[in-house]
């Protein structure tokens, strides 16, 4: 193809791009206020360092709310790590382990957090979690043993089902929903322990449902983040009035705006990457 052609073609692409990222700040910035104006809300606190949306941040606020420093933490489900709700608390000084069923990212994990797996920050296991094996696998990475300060759970469907049959009672969890069931649907997929996602939005239960199942164990449900992809939640003895207080999904609910964190490509800047940093060798 003619070189001229090419140049013209990248100049527009860019263009897009940084015309797709602007559009998306300032649609983040409209959202917000419209957003109630209850200063315990936790959606303005949101950024993104190497979560998918803006996660990184309210997990922070929900930590320095609660005067969590530094934990214990399960990630389950994410794929090569580098787009994840946990590899930014490694960095702050927490240790945890990555539960990924996907055998193709064992190696690539492996061989990019080579000095986190050695010294101990990051254990790994590659292996599909299910409502029927979650507790047993808990208890084989030693998740039992112990208060766990924060579950994360993205695997693009059952999601509900290891929550609703999880044993444990990590202080804080962090849960993908299905945005486009408003409350106050309750909907949830038929379980299926082999399921795979394809990539439609048949990938999970409602906010509704989920926050069902979190009351029934003893969870208050405290934010979701602008995206409408992820449901924050904290345990009741743990909540006090640091969170709105008495509200439910219908309060905190965010519908789906995928498109706010990422332009027509599907990229917005640099692409996410992790190498030795002097304090995590």
């Amino acid at each position: 193809m003619d070189p001229d052609i090419l140049r013209a073609a990248d100049i527009i692409f860019s263009e897009l791009r940084r015309n797709s990222s602007y559009l998306a700040r300032q649609e983040v910035e409209r959202v917000l206020k419209t957003i109630s104006p209850d200063a315990k809300r936790l959606e303005p606190f949101g950024f993104k360092v190497y979560s998918q949306n803006d996660e990184d941040g309210i997990l922070q606020e929900i930590f320095n709310r609660l005067g969590i420093g530094q934990g214990r933490f399960c990630e389950i489900g994410v794929e090569n790590g580098l787009q994840c709700n946990t590899l930014y608390l490694i960095h702050k000084g927490w240790r945890g382990w990555w539960i990924e069923g996907n055998a193709n990212q064992r190696a690539p994990i492996e061989k990019k957090f080579d000095s986190l797996l050695k010294n101990g920050r990051l254990q790994l296991f590659n292996g599909y979690a299910t409502a029927e094996n979650i507790n047993a696998l808990f208890s084989q990475c030693k998740l039992d043993s112990g208060e766990l300060d924060f579950l994360s759970i993205d695997i693009d469907g059952n999601d509900i089902y290891l929550l609703e049959s999880l044993k444990s009672s990590p202080k804080v969890i962090c849960i993908e929903y299905n945005g486009k069931f408003p409350p106050p649907l309750s909907k949830k997929p038929v379980y299926n322990p082999a399921n795979q996602w394809t990539g439609t939005d048949y990938m999970g239960a409602s906010l509704v449902a989920i926050d069902e199942i979190a009351q029934h164990k003893g969870y208050r449900l405290v934010a979701t983040n602008l995206t409408g992809a992820n449901a924050f939640f904290v345990r009741n003895d743990l909540v006090g009035s640091l969170f709105c207080s008495n509200k439910g999904a219908d309060y905190l609910y965010n519908p789906p705006r995928y498109w706010l964190t990422t332009d027509a490509y599907g990229k917005i800047g640099h692409p996410a990457d992790f190498g030795p940093y002097t304090d995590l060798v």
